[in-house]
C-alpha cells in the first residue's frame, strides 16, 4: 500500500473516523498514472515488427514503463537495438536469459501473451505516445511532492525554492531527468544518433557558426550546454564581438537570441546592432547625420534585424537565477549572451552580498554554467581583464588575467582572450587586426585567430588573406 494511503487511514483513525469499505477501496486505487495496456501493446508491436523499434527508441526510455517485467523487457530490446542485432520473440527471450531477467514459469507465457493481445504494429507510435504521458505525469507527481515538502520544510529562501521548482518542471518540459542516473547505453544511442546527423551534415563543424569561419573552425561553432568566456581589457572590442555573433546567430538559425545587457541601454545596442548590418559608420547614427543612401542602407538592416528573433534586456540588477527564469519562458531558444560577468549580482542580495567578491564571482560563474546545461544552449558571457596584462612588455592576455575569479577558468568550455596591437602601438603594422587568442578550448586545440576590426561599423569580419 502506497505510503500517502497509508497517512491518511492513519490519521482517519486517530481522528476516531470511521472509513467506510468503499472509502478504502478509494484511497487504494489512487495510484499514479499508469496504462499497462499501452505498455503491453508497445511491446508486442516490436514484437510482431521489429521494423517499428527506431520509432519507439526516439520516444521510450526504459523508465518510462511502470510495471517492472515491462521495462525489463523493453530495456532488453532497447540495447539490442542499439548493437543493431535482430530483434524477435525468440531472440529477445534469449537476451532476457543473459540479462537474468528470465523466469521459466511466466516469461515464455507473458512474451505470448503480448504478441496475442496487440491488434496491430502500425499504431505503435500512438501507444507509445500514450506510455510517455503516463511517465510524464508520474514525474510531475513526484516533483509536486518533492516542491510540497521544500516548501513546507522552508529548505532555503523563497527565491531559492521557486528557482529549483521551476527547473524541475522545465526539466520534465524538455524530457530530461537531471536528477537521474542514466544508463550507458541510453546515452550511446544518443551518441550515435548524433554522429550520424554530423556525418550527413555539408558543414565543417558541429556547433552554431559565429560568423567568423576561421574561428568556427578553431572553436567548432557555438555548441549546446558550452559556456564560452569573451575577455579582454576595456576598449578591444568585446560587446562588438559579441553583437556581431548574435547578428549572426538569429539570421542563420532563425532562432531566439537573448542578449543581457549590465552596461549598455537597449538602445545603444540596437544602434551598434544597426551600423554593423547597414555598414554605416556609427558616427552618422549617433549624431543623426545621415544621407539619402545612408537612409536607404538602415532601411535595409532595419528590416532584415526585425525579421530575427533577439530579445534585450538592459536591467542592471538582473541575477544568473532571473536570467535563467526568463530564457526558460523563451521557445526555440538558441543563445544566450550576458555583458558583462563583473557586473552581475548573487540572486540572494542579503547581508552575504559584502562578502569577498572573488567568491561572489566563482558562484556566478558556476551559475552560468549550469544554466548552459539546464537549457541546452550556449551561453557567452563577457569578462574583463585584470591590469596585470599592462604592466607586461607583451601585453597579450593570459587566461592568469581573468579578473577576480580563477574558477572563471574552471568552468568555461572556451575561454576567448581579444588583444588588438594598434590599441598599445599607434605605429603598428597590424592595422584594425583583431587576435583572438584560444587560451581555453574544451572542443580542440587553443590557438591564435587573427579577425578584421572595422570599429566606424563597430563589426568584426573574415581576414582577407588572399589580397
Amino acid at each position: 500500500m502506497p505510503v500517502g494511503i497509508l497517512h491518511i487511514a492513519a490519521r482517519r483513525y486517530f481522528m476516531k473516523e470511521v472509513i467506510t469499505l468503499p472509502e478504502f477501496d478509494e484511497l487504494i486505487n489512487k495510484q499514479l498514472p499508469q496504462s499497462l495496456e499501452a505498455e503491453q501493446a508497445v511491446l508486442g508491436s516490436m514484437l510482431i515488427d521489429s521494423r517499428c523499434v527506431g520509432d519507439v527508441v526516439g520516444i521510450l526510455k526504459p523508465e518510462d514503463f511502470h510495471l517492472r517485467q515491462n521495462q525489463e523487457i523493453y530495456e532488453t530490446i532497447y540495447r539490442m537495438f542499439s548493437y543493431s542485432l535482430p530483434i524477435d520473440v525468440v531472440t529477445v527471450l534469449g537476451k532476457l536469459k543473459e540479462n537474468g531477467y528470465y523466469d521459466e514459469a511466466t516469461t515464455p507465457s507473458y512474451m505470448r501473451q503480448l504478441m496475442e493481445i496487440t491488434p496491430t504494429a502500425a499504431n505503435v507510435k500512438h501507444y507509445a505516445e500514450i506510455v510517455r504521458d503516463k511517465s510524464l505525469l508520474r514525474a510531475l507527481s513526484r516533483a509536486a511532492t518533492d516542491i510540497n515538502e521544500m516548501a513546507l520544510k522552508e529548505e532555503g529562501s523563497a527565491s531559492a525554492i521557486l528557482d529549483s521548482a521551476e527547473r524541475r518542471v522545465f526539466s520534465l518540459r524538455r524530457g530530461n531527468a537531471d536528477d537521474e542516473l542514466e544508463r550507458i547505453g541510453t546515452i550511446m544511442v544518443k551518441l550515435f544518433n548524433h554522429l550520424n546527423e554530423l556525418s550527413q551534415s555539408d558543414s565543417d563543424f558541429p556547433g552554431v557558426p559565429t560568423g567568423l569561419k576561421d574561428l568556427d573552425k578553431r572553436i567548432n561553432g557555438l555548441n549546446p550546454s558550452d559556456l564560452v568566456i569573451i575577455a579582454a581589457r576595456p576598449g578591444m572590442g568585446k560587446t562588438t564581438l559579441a553583437l556581431n555573433i548574435v547578428a549572426n546567430v538569429a539570421k542563420e538559425t532563425r532562432k531566439t537570441v537573448a542578449f543581457f545587457s549590465l552596461e549598455m541601454s537597449r538602445e545603444q545596442l540596437a544602434a551598434r546592432l544597426l551600423s554593423c548590418e547597414s555598414a554605416v559608420d556609427n558616427y552618422k547614427i549617433s549624431t543623426g547625420k545621415l544621407g539619402p543612401e545612408d537612409w536607404e542602407h538602415i532601411g535595409t538592416a532595419s528590416s532584415a534585424l526585425s525579421q530575427t528573433d533577439i530579445r534585450v534586456s538592459d536591467n542592471p540588477t538582473v541575477s544568473v537565477t532571473e536570467m535563467n527564469a526568463l530564457c526558460r519562458r523563451l521557445d526555440n531558444l538558441g543563445l544566450i549572451v550576458i555583458d558583462y560577468l563583473q557586473l552581475m549580482t548573487r540572486a540572494d542580495k542579503d547581508s552575504r552580498s559584502a562578502e569577498n567578491r572573488v567568491t561572489v564571482v566563482a558562484e556566478i560563474s558556476r551559475a552560468l554554467k549550469i544554466m548552459a546545461k539546464d537549457l541546452n544552449v550556449p551561453v557567452i558571457c563577457l569578462s574583463q581583464l585584470s591590469r596585470a596584462s599592462e604592466s607586461r612588455t607583451d601585453k597579450r592576455p593570459l587566461l592568469s588575467d581573468l579578473r577576480e575569479s580563477g574558477a572563471i577558468e574552471q568552468d568555461a568550455d572556451q575561454v576567448i582572450m581579444l588583444y588588438r596591437d594598434d590599441y598599445y602601438n599607434p605605429n603598428s603594422a597590424e592595422r584594425n587586426i583583431c587576435e583572438c587568442i584560444v587560451a581555453k578550448n574544451r572542443r580542440g586545440e587553443p590557438g591564435t585567430v587573427k579577425v578584421q576590426w572595422q570599429p566606424q561599423f563597430f563589426s568584426f569580419s573574415d581576414l582577407d588573406t588572399i589580397h
